[in-house]
């Protein structure tokens, strides 16, 4: 059975090349909405950590109608953190509109996600965006992204395919980068007559691979999947079978079956082969999972899933201020939200370690931990976490370590300091061109990117691009040198005061502000110098009957006081710090926090 009635597409492209915004238009064209209906930018990203940062950061489902046809289309994130969720979601589709910035062209995340589409042997239509940009270079991305499908190996039918020229923000296509188009109609007939419509046994047994996993308070979990095979009902008994695990449930009864409908879920009776489904019903349904008709289990292979190359440590919290600010702050509440998370997340890995305390989590970047650790705080989750490390691998008696691809697009005069600064973290410069702006091409261990990000904005005065993206693993390439500039630590627990602030700043950069709470070894700021020091931010100024000038009082003023964000955190964090995560705040901490038994290991390293 071939289903005409029905496309089903995945949008993917590098992270800020216009996918949601581009879905936007596409529901707004589609009849979604109303004609004079209010609409949100980015309608897709519904999560707030999504519209606070202007990311992608969970693959959503949603459908459009056009000519008769209902077009299901998937929205993916374009982070390379996020990949796994680009990965799964393949599985569900007949093909994928791959989006190219008109001046960016193809990045790190555009080849990883097109080698993706391309090992599942998916037609890709490449849609140019951004076209009505005044610096695109709508010919030289176009022959980029060609050398890129040719690099790949991909076959000639891809590189038949038509060309989309877009401008997402103005809702326009069209076939011919000399003539802007009117409307996405252009798009639209493209997929229409290029991604091929799903097919499949229309009476054999029902099978239902699951891509995603939701959750409702309501009825609980809920799997998204396409139809494979044989037809889906409300009520049906079916059982879940996983190939890779063994495991196969009992037989349960479907309790809700849904399809997509624009921004809606829409209940139905009853779904054929190639729909996209919700269903709910099967308590440990997971992702990967096939759900079948109990007279015929055949579960179906799921994607190979890349496997994550950071790790970090979780701990409840146990600093003087614990248990102040979080709901949730036992071991018990942290190891059930972790193992939670591995439900929808298949790229992230937790395993327990010899204390009870902690655990280790794998994850695909700093973005893709920071996105969890941030989602925990909200939820009133107080723990505290250990600065990423790079997961090693062993081969052949060689250890192998993480390399990314870097891309970085910087103005000509910049160009000098980053290629210092990556060659100082074993960078090798493997391209490079462009006059005005120079574009930059790395292989970089993983390790290498830790805390160079900030380094990086300072460098190219904010106008620099930096994007990677996991490559290989390859040999170890020696030491990296760490951070070049120690902490300040506070010397005792109390309230840090203007006085002093203000003698602690002529040693660094500080992070409190007066009036703060503050704890032995916790770290207020960054010293200029290698070297840890300790300061005394709580001492008061000794009070006498002698009134001092106004001028006196006015030169005691802070300099300046950096907020460090989470991100910022886990970049800053040493070996022997941790960082502590609270619902309302964010403390860098030693992990000793006595002086003197810091100053002891300290001494017997350099006797060593």
């Amino acid at each position: 059975m071939i289903r005409n009635d029905i496309r089903n597409i995945a949008i993917i492209a590098h992270v800020d090349h216009g996918k949601t915004t581009l879905v936007d238009e596409m529901l707004k064209q589609g009849g979604v909405f109303r004609e004079n209906q209010q609409v949100e930018d980015r309608v897709m990203d519904s999560n707030a950590i999504e519209r606070e940062r202007g990311i992608t950061i969970l693959a959503k489902n949603t459908a459009v109608h056009y000519k008769g046809t209902k077009i299901n289309i998937i929205d993916t994130p374009g982070h390379a953190d996020f990949g796994g969720e680009v990965e799964r979601v393949l599985k569900m589709v007949g093909g994928v509109l791959l989006l190219v910035d008109s001046f960016e062209g193809p990045m790190p995340q555009t080849r990883f996600v097109l080698s993706k589409a391309l090992a599942l042997n998916l037609p890709v239509l490449l849609v140019v965006n951004k076209v009505d940009r005044p610096d695109a270079r709508v010919e030289d991305v176009v022959n980029e992204v060609l050398d890129l499908f040719i690099d790949l190996e991909a076959d000639d039918s891809n590189l038949d395919n038509p060309i989309i020229y877009a401008s997402a923000r103005q809702g326009t296509a069209s076939l011919s980068p000399n003539k802007s188009g009117t409307s996405l109609e252009p798009l639209f007939d493209t997929i229409l007559e290029y991604i091929p419509a799903p097919e499949g046994e229309a009476d054999a047994p029902a099978q239902l691979l699951i891509s995603t996993i939701d959750y409702n308070d309501y009825v609980g979990r809920i799997g998204i999947g396409k139809i494979q095979r044989g037809k889906i009902t409300s009520g049906m008994v079916a059982i879940s079978a996983n190939l890779e695990s063994g495991n196969i449930s009992s037989p349960l009864r479907l309790s809700n079956l849904y399809t997509f409908d624009g921004l809606k879920r829409v209940p139905v009776e009853e779904a054929l082969v190639g729909d996209i489904v919700a269903i709910s019903g099967i308590e440990n349904l997971s992702i990967g999972d096939t759900v079948c008709d109990p007279a015929k289990v055949e579960p179906l292979p799921f994607v190979k899933i890349s496997e994550p190359t950071v790790v970090m440590t979780f701990l409840v919290n146990n600093s003087p201020f614990a248990g102040r600010e979080g709901t949730y702050v036992t071991s018990r509440h942290l190891r059930a939200r972790l193992f939670k998370e591995l439900q929808t997340d298949v790229s992230l890995r937790v395993s327990e370690t010899d204390s009870p305390d902690s655990f280790e989590v794998k994850a695909r970047g700093e973005l893709h931990l920071s996105i969890l650790i941030e989602n925990m705080r909200r939820q009133g989750y107080e723990f505290q976490v250990s600065k990423p490390n790079v997961i090693t691998i062993v081969e052949d008696g060689e250890i192998k370590e993480p390399i990314e691809r870097v891309i970085v697009d910087v103005p000509h005069e910049y160009s000098g300091a980053v290629i210092e600064k990556l060659g100082l973290r074993r960078g090798i410069l493997t391209n490079m061109h462009g006059t005005d702006r120079v574009r930059l091409e790395f292989m970089v261990p993983s390790r290498g990117l830790f805390g160079y990000r900030s380094e990086f904005m300072t460098d190219t005065r904010g106008e620099g691009i930096i994007s990677s993206v996991f490559d290989h693993y390859d040999q170890f390439k020696g030491d990296i040198p760490s951070r070049n500039s120690g902490s300040l630590v506070c010397y005792e627990t109390g309230v840090a005061t203007q006085y002093g602030l203000f003698y602690a700043q002529e040693r660094g950069t500080l992070y409190v502000e007066a009036g703060t709470e503050v704890y032995g070894g916790m770290v207020c700021g960054k010293n200029s110098r290698p070297d840890d020091l300790v300061v005394n931010i709580c001492k008061k100024k000794h009070v006498t009957n002698t009134r001092n000038s106004s001028a006196a009082e006015d030169s005691m003023r802070l300099v300046s006081v950096t907020r460090l964000s989470l991100e910022e955190c886990m970049e800053f964090i040493d070996d022997d710090e941790l960082l502590e995560v609270t619902p309302q705040n964010l403390r860098i901490r030693k992990k000793e926090l006595s002086h003197e038994q810091r100053a002891r290991t300290l001494s017997r390293q350099k006797n060593k």
